[in-house]
């Protein structure tokens, strides 16, 4: 019994210690992944409005985006949308995050920048995990397409070589990841379309 009893109150003393450990360790490291992630975030608008001198988070929530998003058939979430401001504080467009839930190797979270005239001003992606040398091209064959992309009518992929307007040229052998891109792009679309073009232009 009384062995027990010293086995508990040293596993007990063990499972106290580690819990005490992994607290500080998590205090210890919460910011700097905090500023490490914004500082990630803030590169991200950067790249996809190069003209820009500030953002300010939109009066739009994400929960309404999202909402907006699933219900046209989007199997996706935003995230975070923000205004983007030039030096003389006029506004340029929107930053819209948007995170596709589709991707072959799981999620693919972007920031698209897109312009008042509904032209993408650029995407750049924050996290992505499809399979090495297919769906993790995205970057270095999906998004630079992309800017100049107007979002008056739907993004669609072709695998002809040949884009139209509206089109990108798909990832050769990673079809799932360019449809999950191209569908996160028309999300973000939806939500500029429907909630946000014209909003604050005078």
């Amino acid at each position: 019994m009384k062995n027990m009893l010293k086995d508990a109150a040293i596993l007990f003393a063990i499972t106290l210690i580690s819990g005490l450990v992994l607290g500080f360790v998590h205090n210890l490291t919460k910011e700097p992944i905090a500023a490490q992630e914004e500082l990630k975030k803030n590169e991200a608008y950067r790249n996809v409005f190069s003209d820009a001198q500030r953002f300010e988070a939109s009066d739009v929530t994400s929960q309404e985006a999202t909402q907006l998003v699933t219900e046209s058939g989007f199997d996706a979430s935003v995230e975070e949308m923000a205004n983007a401001y030039d030096s003389a504080d006029n506004l340029l467009g929107y930053v819209i995050t948007v995170t596709d839930h589709e991707g072959y190797g799981g999620d693919i979270t972007f920031a698209m920048g897109v312009r008042l005239d509904g032209t993408l001003g650029g995407v750049s992606i924050l996290s992505i995990s499809e399979t090495a040398g297919l769906g993790m091209r995205a970057e270095e064959v999906l998004v630079p397409q992309m800017p100049g992309k107007n979002l008056s009518q739907q993004i669609s992929y072709t695998k002809s070589g040949n884009p139209s307007g509206s089109e990108v040229d798909a990832i050769s052998g990673a079809t799932i990841t360019t449809n999950a891109f191209v569908n996160g792009i028309n999300a973000g679309r939806i939500v500029f379309t429907q909630m946000l073009q014209g909003k604050g232009e005078s």
